[in-house]
């Protein structure tokens, strides 16, 4: 079983920043790419950034040049540092985890962090 933990979350004034952690723990051999999703109240739920193995990385265009997107050295925990926080990033965030199965894939989600921008 694979477990994902988020901590980091919290809330923050306009122009703030936050890091957002997360750490994946159980039967992994190898996690393909790992990344931040967020969802804000009637909204669907939003890619906001990802990292895959080698270190490629991809943005939401509503987030570049103000969040970095970073994996640890065990490549088995991902770092969101989120700059310039603005009220529209206000949103509950989820770690996400592709990790190979037998064919293809299996995402694997954390149990998600609020984050709170106030004006």
């Amino acid at each position: 079983q694979v477990q994902l933990l988020e901590s980091g979350g919290g809330l923050v004034q306009a122009g703030g920043s936050l890091r957002l952690s997360c750490a994946a723990s159980g039967s992994i051999l190898t996690i393909n790419a790992m990344g931040w999703f967020r969802q804000a109240p009637g909204k669907q739920r939003e890619l906001v950034a990802t990292i895959t193995r080698g270190g490629s990385t991809n943005y939401a265009d509503s987030v570049k040049g103000r969040f970095t997107i970073s994996r640890g050295d065990a490549k088995n925990t991902v770092y969101l540092q989120m700059n310039s926080l603005k009220p529209e990033d206000t949103a509950v965030y989820y770690c996400n985890a592709k990790i190979p199965i037998v064919i293809g894939t299996r995402d694997y989600w954390g149990q998600g962090t609020q984050v709170t921008v106030s004006s």
